[in-house]
């Protein structure tokens, strides 16, 4: 099930909402590959994380 920005796993709930967005994105992407849920939700915080780091986007 593709996630938005009202729906999405609870693991998600605390990400500042710039690294959650990114998260979702890269978890549908996930998904659409045929990745299973919990990989997806795992890899995509890991990278959304990532990027936060890269870009300067604050994850408080």
């Amino acid at each position: 099930m593709p996630w938005d920005e009202f729906h999405f796993p609870p693991s998600m709930r605390k990400l500042p909402p710039p690294v959650r967005h990114k998260a979702i994105a890269i978890a549908n992407a996930l998904l659409e590959e045929g990745d299973d849920e919990g990989k997806a939700i795992r890899v995509g915080i890991a990278k959304a994380r990532q990027w936060a780091l890269d870009h300067g986007v604050n994850e408080e």
